[in-house]
C-alpha cells in the first residue's frame, strides 16, 4: 500500500515513517525541509512542499492510497486546520478516500476525559490556540466525504512502542493516566489501515 505522511518530521510523524517502513508500506514523507529527515530506505520517498499550498499538496497525494496527518502547530498560525483543509480538498478531488489524522484528547466530547490541569491550565491557558486549531481541524474532517478516523491521543511521552493501551473509551472512563508514548500513537494509527472499527469515529488513546 502507498501512503503519504504529512507532518513527517514531527514527533508523531517520524514514528509513523519509521514504523510504516518496518511494516513494508511504500511511504512518501511530505516535508518543507528534506534535510530534517535522516532516514533512508528503498521504500521511502520525500516530497518537499508547504501544506498550506494546495497545488503542492494535491500533487503529493496523487497516486497515494492512504493519507496520514500528524501536523504540528508550526509558525504560521492555524497550520493544522488550514493544512488539513487542503489535504481534504485534494483527497476529494483525487478520489483518495482513507484519512487517518492525529488531533488531541480533549477535542469534542473527549473534553470530559480530561482533568482540571488539562482543562484549565494547559488547554485553558498555555495551549489555548493550539487546542482551538485542533477543534477546527476536526470540524473540517467530520464535514468531509472521506473515510476518516480521528485519533485523539493523550499527552505524549518518549516511551517505547508497547501496543498495550486504552482506545475508544467513553467519556466516563476511569483510571486513565492521560499519557501515551509517541511510538504507541503511531502504532495505533497504522493499525487503522487493517480494519474499519473506527471508521468515521474519534477514538481516544491513553494508558
Amino acid at each position: 500500500m502507498k501512503l503519504i505522511i504529512f507532518g513527517s518530521t514531527g514527533s508523531i510523524g517520524l514514528q509513523l515513517v519509521e514504523q510504516a517502513l518496518l511494516q513494508e508500506y511504500e511511504v512518501t514523507a511530505f516535508l518543507r525541509n528534506p534535510s530534517k529527515l535522516s532516514i533512508e530506505h528503498p521504500k521511502l520517498k520525500t516530497f518537499q512542499g508547504d501544506v498550506l499550498d494546495f497545488s503542492t499538496v494535491k500533487r503529493a497525494i496523487s497516486g497515494q492510497e492512504a493519507v496520514f496527518c500528524a501536523l504540528g502547530a508550526g509558525r504560521k498560525g492555524k497550520i493544522r486546520s488550514e493544512g488539513t483543509r487542503n489535504i481534504i480538498r485534494a483527497m476529494e478531488q483525487l478520489e483518495v478516500q482513507r484519512l487517518i489524522c492525529q488531533t488531541t484528547l480533549g477535542a469534542g466530547d473527549s473534553w470530559a476525559n480530561l482533568n482540571f490541569f488539562w482543562k484549565h491550565i494547559m488547554f485553558g491557558m498555555f495551549l489555548k490556540e493550539a487546542f482551538a486549531d485542533h477543534e477546527i481541524q476536526e470540524k473540517y474532517i467530520r464535514q468531509s466525504q472521506l473515510d476518516w478516523t480521528i485519533v485523539r491521543p493523550a499527552a505524549f511521552t518518549d516511551g517505547d512502542r508497547t501496543g498495550k493501551y486504552e482506545h475508544g473509551f467513553g467519556t466516563k472512563a476511569k483510571g486513565l493516566t492521560l499519557k501515551i508514548s509517541r511510538a504507541d500513537v503511531a502504532d495505533f494509527m497504522l493499525k487503522q489501515l487493517d480494519g474499519n472499527q473506527y471508521l468515521k469515529k474519534t477514538p481516544g488513546l491513553s494508558y
